[in-house]
């Protein structure tokens, strides 16, 4: 499968092929030495402001559905990036997308969300 998505705490497999790093901020008290990523893409993460509302720093926290249609709308920048990396995928490269770990919830990470944006971005 040329489009993976993990935790950036699981070790790295033999056919992961580019991992990247998809979120926000840098995992605090990380050595550099011991990334488990080839490259950080921050951008490719949900802003700091998404971030506080699903997190509910300082306010209600907002909805998975919310949380889920924000990020969508903030990837719309980030659509020529989307197209480089689903050109990766397209010419039989394996890409990682890596998140924090404590995201365990797959099917509500960001990073499930951006494989649908670079799967959708494959059939155009």
């Amino acid at each position: 499968m040329p489009l993976k998505t993990r935790r950036w705490c699981v070790p790295a497999e033999p056919d992961d092929g580019l991992r990247i790093l998809i979120c926000r901020f840098r995992p605090r008290g990380l050595p550099k030495a011991k990334e488990t990523w080839d490259v950080w893409m921050r951008d490719l993460g949900p802003s700091p402001e998404l971030l506080a509302a699903f997190q509910g720093k300082g306010q209600t926290p907002i909805t998975l559905d919310a949380y889920r249609e924000r990020y969508l709308r903030e990837m719309e920048a980030q659509r020529g990036t989307i197209a480089e990396l689903a050109a990766r995928v397209d010419r039989g490269e394996t890409v990682t997308l890596l998140c924090s770990k404590d995201c365990i919830i797959a099917e509500a990470c960001h990073r499930t969300l951006l494989a649908e944006l670079i799967e959708a971005a494959r059939a155009k």
